[in-house]
């Protein structure tokens, strides 16, 4: 597995040896964001797509992302990914849990919380249309949607599988 967490920007302070490697996120200011009331840090976070395809790692067969607090098992990840053919285009993730989430921004979207992933012959397609489709969706709200979007865009739909699942704290009050 290969990847890098990717920030805003990198402090002297920031160990280089950490694990998983820091990326610096490039600057997208050239793009507009019309949510009123949203952070228009979703327009960085979603075209980490684009990043991480342009790293140009060997052998990739699955990207896959999630929030700043997602958290993956690498085992079951590979074993849930290895179902599916990476040569074929793929969009794998699960909807919200929370029905109002899913009627506001669609039952079709992953959300980013739970991870998704994008199998790589799709994410190179994804990745020479992106910036465009930035440009016609400035008026979403968050990353997730904007991937959605754009994938959508290209036909693919999403293949829904519950092990990309999310808890939200609201809903999982119950469990303490």
């Amino acid at each position: 597995m290969k990847g890098c967490v990717f920030m805003d920007s990198i402090s002297n302070e920031d160990d280089p040896s950490s694990l998983p490697p820091l990326c610096l996120s490039r600057d997208t200011s050239r793009f507009r964001y019309t949510f009123k009331g949203g952070l228009r840090s979703a327009i960085r976070v979603a075209r980490v797509v684009v990043e991480t395809v342009a790293l140009n790692h060997s052998n990739v067969r699955w990207y896959v992302f999630g929030d700043d607090d997602t958290i993956f098992l690498p085992e079951n990840l590979v074993k849930t990914l290895s179902k599916y053919d990476h040569e074929l285009w793929y969009y794998i993730g699960a909807h919200s849990e929370i029905y109002e989430q899913n009627r506001l921004f669609g039952f079709g979207m992953a959300f980013g919380g739970a991870g998704f992933a994008i199998s790589s012959s799709l994410a190179n397609v994804l990745a020479k249309v992106f910036d465009s489709c930035l440009e016609r969706y400035h008026h979403l709200y968050g990353s997730d949607g904007r991937v959605y979007s754009c994938l959508a865009e290209l036909g693919v739909g999403l293949t829904h599988v519950p092990a990309f699942h999310q808890i939200l704290h609201a809903c999982a009050s119950h469990l303490r």
